[in-house]
């Protein structure tokens, strides 16, 4: 593999189309494949290839981007007799962005280790914004050497590239992390509230909080950005965030590490579909209507 490997991308939504934008802009050849034709016709106006199918990618890419909604969605393009498994070229890598499950991200690394390509599950970091900008953070679960082959291409759409361990290691993380930005936007939620009621406005208080030790990105970013401005258009949804803290409930119920406070957010977020749609923007889950 080159310095400059093909790139192919499967799932043009709003992270792998801005993932696609920014690698055609830093000079990568890409690929690129949706199950809508609208999401390929944007892409391929931004200088995309567009591809029939995902095995056509397979045959012709040395890093396949795949940025899916489930990790069931994953699997289904990697096994099969049309999947990565066994249509991907010599030394390809398959980079897992979708925040997928470590059991599943774990079967798909061994069954590609059987042909001698690579699976690495790569959650991201930073939304929609950060894909179109290239400064997502990556957390990579897999093997070294598969990592070294995709370098060029990680970190082109990621500010910060972090190795967290063996296969599965990444979606851990990305769990963790997702759990840890469910439960601080309920808990800045009732702090603000608090200091309302107590007579200091939020953007006083949140003035405090993010010069002192109480701080978050939800205090820092999400708060000023979306929730205060009321503009709640952060590109990430109530539907994705549900689904990302039923997996880190399940995780920590398979592990038997499900404490009190993450069984109580976990709760709340699966209650608040009763409220609040799918589609809604998750940084609502802060509001009371």
């Amino acid at each position: 593999m080159g310095t400059q490997p093909n790139v192919g991308i499967i799932g043009l939504g709003a992270m792998g189309l801005g993932m696609a934008k920014t690698l055609v802009a830093k000079g990568f050849a890409v690929t690129g494949f949706d199950l809508s034709g609208e999401r390929v016709g944007v892409a391929q106006a931004a200088g995309v290839t567009p591809a029939p199918a995902p095995a056509s990618l397979f045959v012709g890419c040395d890093v396949i981007i795949a940025s899916l909604p489930t990790g069931k969605d994953v699997a289904s393009v990697v096994e099969g007799p049309a999947g990565f498994v066994m249509r991907a070229k010599p030394g390809a890598v398959f980079v897992d962005t979708s925040t997928s499950e470590p059991v599943i991200s774990r079967r798909l690394s061994a069954l590609c280790g059987e042909r001698d390509i690579g699976f690495l599950d790569a959650p991201v970091s930073g939304g929609p914004a950060g894909a179109h900008a290239g400064t997502l953070t990556v957390m990579i679960g897999g093997e070294k050497r598969h990592l070294d082959k995709a370098r060029t291409v990680i970190a082109a759409i990621g500010q910060k590239t972090i190795h967290v361990g063996p296969s599965g290691a990444g979606n851990v993380a990305k769990l963790v992390n997702n759990l840890l930005v469910a439960a601080h936007l309920l808990t800045v939620s009732e702090a603000v509230r608090l200091a309302q009621a107590a007579g200091v406005p939020a953007e006083d208080v949140l003035t405090v909080v993010n010069a002192a030790s109480g701080r978050s990105a939800v205090s820092e970013v999400n708060f000023p950005r979306w929730i205060l401005t009321e503009r709640f258009d952060s590109g990430f949804t109530m539907g994705l965030m549900r689904k990302d803290v039923r997996l880190a409930k399940k995780l920590a119920a398979e592990v038997a590490a499900l404490g009190p406070v993450s069984a109580l957010v976990a709760d709340i977020w699966e209650k608040s579909a009763e409220r609040l749609a799918d589609g809604e923007d998750f940084n609502r889950i802060t509001t009371r209507g």
